[in-house]
């Protein structure tokens, strides 16, 4: 009887998998690392699976645990109280709130003004303010820089909330029709193997966390492994590029990537505080691995110096970065970071890209108030513009 009930569960787990299979977006990224590995040019692949991981993914999710931890004991303030018994100080916290990493605190700003409980001002300062996930990953590789980015995002976002609430009177009809969840009926057949694959990814990472972290270490501090053996490097490099290559493999099966959405975008603010750095460690890791086979491909298969090309053009960059901070979602957002991190983009593209973008908060935004989180997403755009050419002709 146990072993008719293994067999029905494996045969139901394959069949959901395989209807996810056909629709999942999110496959294509290791479906391309897995072509790339046969191919001739297999040593990027690897190169980049293993720098991407011991580089960036272990970091992350040491900033990411770090964050979450602190955060338990910082829960966050009710703007409606804020804004009933000390109304002055309604636009610096929203923009406090969206200076944090990550899409949260935008989220909870959004998600009030819909309720009627803020002002559009706040909407925008937290807008302007919030960099999203592409701020864990430039804290983990710049801290400086990324505290610099977070800290004039707090500043342009207050002045942006208390001039928009001083001079504009917009009004916006919000929608009563709740978010729908995405527990769909085809999601709930999958949600079997959503668990598994959580599971399996838990379990790897108690497995690889600690020795992972050290490991990171060592390779920051640029630690000789070739003095403890002649193959040490190749053999880590391996290991590592193993590493990157099922992360990116968890992220791909952590959803059904059927749309834009749940491809650029890794917001379930409903989940422990485990499952959230799994998460989103996976997520960006998935990005910043597209970034870096972006890169080095378009440097190898087309000789293109993305670098020196960027010099040459360089004035549209703080403008590019800023035009990819509109779209939606915190995936793009991580590109360009990651470009940054490379040395391809100056730092007033990825100023302007911080203050532009609007991270995962612009989904529910644009589902209840769709008028509202369009203006609001130009309305940041602005202040992007005039930051980032100030530095740029500046610096």
């Amino acid at each position: 009887m146990p072993q008719i009930m293994t067999t029905t569960y494996l045969y139901s787990l394959l069949s959901s998998s395989q209807s996810m299979l056909f629709k999942c977006k999110r496959l294509l990224l290791p479906a391309i690392i897995l072509v790339g590995l046969l191919s001739s040019h297999n040593d990027i692949f690897i190169s980049v699976l293993a720098d991407a991981f011991i580089q960036v993914t272990v970091f992350v999710a040491l900033t990411l645990f770090i964050y979450y931890q602190v955060a338990r004991y910082f829960p966050c303030l009710e703007l409606s109280f804020v804004r009933k018994n000390v109304p002055r100080l309604e636009i610096p916290l929203a923009s406090l709130l969206g200076a944090l990493p990550g899409c949260g605190g935008a989220i909870i700003v959004v998600t009030q003004f819909t309720k009627g409980q803020v002002s559009f001002g706040s909407v925008v300062a937290v807008l302007t303010a919030t960099m999203g996930d592409a701020a864990f990953l430039l804290l983990a590789k710049r801290p400086l820089d990324g505290l610099l980015v977070l800290s004039v995002g707090f500043a342009m976002g207050c002045l942006s909330g208390w001039l928009i609430d001083r001079f504009s009177h917009h009004r916006f009809d919000v929608t009563s029709t709740p978010l729908k969840s995405s527990e769909t009926v085809q999601s709930n057949q999958l949600k079997q193997f959503f668990k598994f694959n959580y599971h399996a990814s838990h379990y790897f990472w108690r497995v690889v966390a600690i020795p992972a972290v050290l490991l990171a270490f060592a390779v920051a501090f640029q630690v000789d492994f070739e003095q403890i053996s002649p193959t040490a490097n190749s053999v880590l490099t391996s290991v590592f590029a193993f590493c990157g290559f099922v992360v990116v493999l968890f992220w791909s099966f952590a959803s059904k990537g059927e749309s834009y959405q749940d491809v650029t975008a890794e917001d379930d603010a409903n989940s422990s505080i485990s499952r959230k750095i799994i998460q989103d460690t996976h997520f960006v890791t998935a990005w910043v691995v597209s970034a870096f086979l972006c890169y080095e491909l378009a440097v190898t298969l087309f000789e293109l110096n993305l670098g020196v090309l960027f010099n040459h053009y360089a004035v549209l960059a703080p403008l590019a970065g800023t035009l990819i901070g509109l779209l939606p979602g915190c995936g793009p957002q991580i590109l360009v970071t990651s470009l940054y991190i490379q040395g391809v983009i100056p730092f007033s593209a990825v100023l302007g890209n911080a203050l532009s973008n609007d991270g995962d908060a612009l989904f529910p935004a644009i589902a209840l108030a769709p008028k509202a989180a369009l203006l609001a997403s130009l309305y940041s755009a602005i202040p992007a513009v005039v930051v980032a050419y100030t530095v740029y002709f500046l610096f």
